[in-house]
């Protein structure tokens, strides 16, 4: 995931269009047009011998195979994308289905069959309209083997793809490598490079509301851009609802201090408001979507205790290497701007909360909750430790309400007071 933590809206604008499929499949598709077009610039360079050896009528058949066979792998192959994310989100969570969108992977090959297909397509009709002169086929010809070899590559890529696509394993993997790219910018960018806003920062009097312009989850703020418009010094914006809170129109998302109308209108502009969550600054989310996959895990309809450990052992891993990277205590970039720095408490909340109450009554889930609570509850970020106590405290309270033998109830007073391994 690119830094995008500081970056424009606009940039982050293209950013998201550039991970959506369709982009990839219409630039190789212009590709393939202009391909099939430029061979009728080369007519003039091309000897006459290969003109004479390399005719339409030689090229034709293989244009043909390439369409028809391009039009049925695409029609495949997004059949089998459909339907592998349609099983990840019904396994996992609906939230992994967005995630896998954004896989790159089958973006590019899909983008290389149907870029295939328009090419051969757009040959072919050329040479039916009579719009390529007959030297013109040497080029076709070579472009075409281009084109083959970048299929077959391609399809080599997608059979090994193919193998993990949807699964399990996949999906939280993808999830997995999404949150800790996130986490990892909110530590190394505390308060998104701003100064943190805590319950003893005082704001001046004079503090006028700024409103949500839409109803929706706060995505991402234009911090760039709101620094520039506060260019008096004595103006100042307090940004109270961070990136991943639900925000109703007309509700205040923060307060400014030394702005006028039009510039209010302005920081307005600077908030991305959509209709769920994202990853761009919203470090909690990650940990939230792999709890949600623990907890359909444990749901009675799927029954599989093995899932939600992993999941526990992948938030715990998160969260340890979140603790143990260094906070870059560097001077805020935007230093009028006043925003909530990441709260240890939230993303343990996010990570465990669910998956304690849901797992409360098997033993094994309970036992390796406690385990990953007490060793993050022995790490470096106090913080964090004192969040992780907490919760396990609250895990316990759970499971003794839950279970329902003796014995279980024993081995998990056991589990928490032998405390945790560090990984």
């Amino acid at each position: 995931m690119a830094n995008t933590k500081t970056i424009s809206k606009t940039l982050l604008v293209i950013l998201r269009i550039s991970r959506m499929l369709w982009v990839r499949v219409t630039l190789m598709a212009c590709l393939a047009v202009v391909a099939s077009m430029a061979a009728m610039l080369l007519d003039s360079l091309i000897p006459e011998v290969l003109r004479e050896r390399f005719t339409p009528d030689a090229v034709m058949p293989i244009l043909t195979i390439l369409a028809s066979g391009m039009l049925a792998v695409s029609t495949f192959s997004l059949n089998v994308m459909v339907t592998a994310h349609n099983a990840a989100a019904a396994q996992a969570t609906p939230r992994a289905h967005r995630i896998l969108l954004a896989d790159t992977t089958t973006q590019t090959v899909l983008a290389t069959f149907i870029g295939a297909f328009v090419y051969a397509l757009s040959s072919i009709i050329l040479f039916k309209a009579k719009l390529h002169a007959p030297g013109a086929s040497v080029a076709v010809l070579a472009v075409t083997v281009v084109v083959v070899i970048l299929v077959i590559l391609a399809m080599l890529r997608w059979i090994d793809h193919l193998s993990d696509l949807g699964s399990m394993d996949k999906t939280l993997h993808d999830t997995e490598r999404h949150a800790r790219a996130s986490l990892m910018l909110a530590r190394k960018t505390p308060a998104l490079r701003a100064n943190a806003l805590t319950p003893e920062t005082v704001m001046p009097q004079d503090v006028v509301p700024v409103p949500a312009p839409r109803s929706g989850y706060l995505q991402f703020i234009d911090l760039r851009r709101m620094s520039a418009i506060l260019q008096d010094k004595d103006a100042r914006l307090y940004v109270h609802a961070p990136p991943g809170r639900f925000v109703l129109q007309g509700t205040p998302v923060a307060f400014a201090s030394g702005l006028s109308g039009k510039a209010l209108e302005t920081v307005k502009e600077c908030l991305t408001i959509g209709d769920y969550r994202s990853f761009e600054q919203d470090a909690a989310y990650g940990l939230l979507v792999l709890s949600e996959i623990a907890s359909r895990a444990l749901s009675p309809g799927m029954n599989d205790p093995g899932t939600a450990i992993d999941v526990i052992g992948r938030q715990e891993r998160l969260l340890w290497d979140w603790g143990r990277t260094p906070i870059e205590n560097k001077e805020p970039i935007f230093p009028r701007i006043f925003i909530p720095d990441t709260s240890p408490e939230q993303l343990i909340e996010g990570a465990f909360a669910s998956t304690a109450r849901d797992g409360a009554a098997l033993v094994e889930v309970a036992t390796r909750l406690q385990q990953a609570l007490q060793t993050l509850a022995e790490g470096p970020d106090a913080d964090l430790a004192s969040a992780a106590q907490v919760m396990a405290e609250r895990a316990r309270a759970y499971s003794e309400q839950a279970m329902v033998l003796e014995e279980d109830k024993i081995k998990l007073r056991a589990r928490q007071s032998a405390g945790g391994v560090n990984p």
